[in-house]
């Protein structure tokens, strides 16, 4: 799958004449707990020629190609995921902690991860994820039958938020570095046994709610949205950004 992926891309430069910069795997199979049916869910950015970027009207900032049930390829102009990365745009941050890399190029993504430390805003993650957990556990996760990926969903966001809160840095990717914060053996049982299912299970996979987890995540997220707003709120100039942009639309 990796050369259909890296060969789509291809055809994507060429089609929309653009400069794929940097291209990852940004769902599951890139947070670690993949089922034998999840999708590829592929995301990149990428940059125009220094031309289209001087016309009246405004350019194209997303190009994506129609998803199936096996590929979701879209990505952002540069210009774009450089506005989110200002914004502390979370999922943004995640890509470029992937383990699973398509396509990048060296210079544009090491700059742009050596500003991550500076640029994060630490209450805006936490909310972020704070959000996704709380809206995950509420309406996933409160019937007599859940999803069995659903409490990953919640798992992976709280935990998170709590990284941010305990650590100040940007939260890991991966949800195997962000579990180490549980040090509730039972939790984390609990987890390995989900997970074991999760990795020879479908997708659509219902289960029986999970108490000792739905317990843990009500805890954990009430703990954490006392101290979110006690973080510190990051705001950044466009001057490092403005720099990184020019670079890669004329190169």
């Amino acid at each position: 799958m990796r050369e259909t992926i890296k060969q789509k891309l291809s055809e994507l430069e060429q089609q929309q004449n653009i400069r794929i910069l940097y291209a990852c795997e940004s769902g599951s199979r890139a947070w670690g707990f993949a089922s034998p049916d999840s999708d590829f869910d592929v995301r990149f950015i990428y940059a125009r020629q220094l031309t289209d970027y001087l016309n009246i009207a405004d350019v194209k900032d997303v190009v994506e190609l129609p998803v199936n049930e096996v590929l979701d390829i879209g990505g952002w102009d540069i210009r774009k995921a450089l506005k989110l990365f200002l914004k502390s745009n979370s999922p943004l941050y995640e890509w470029l902690q992937s383990p699973i890399i398509y396509q990048l190029d060296d210079l544009f993504t090491a700059e742009l991860k050596a500003l991550m430390p500076d640029y994060y805003s630490l209450r805006s993650g936490a909310n972020h994820y704070l959000s996704m957990a709380f809206n995950t556990l509420t309406n996933d996760l409160q019937c007599e039958q859940v999803k069995m990926k659903r409490y990953f969903y919640a798992l992976r966001p709280a935990l998170a938020c709590r990284w941010i809160i305990e650590r100040e840095t940007v939260p890991p990717m991966e949800f195997a570095h962000l579990r180490v914060l549980i040090t509730d053996s039972a939790i984390q049982s609990a987890i390995d046994e989900l997970m074991e299912r999760k990795l020879i299970s479908d997708e659509k996979t219902m289960i029986s709610p999970v108490s000792l987890l739905n317990e843990w995540l009500i805890d954990t997220l009430s703990t954490c949205k006392i101290k979110v707003p006690q973080l510190p709120s990051t705001n950044k100039d466009t001057d490092e950004l403005n720099v990184i942009f020019r670079k890669h639309i004329v190169r």
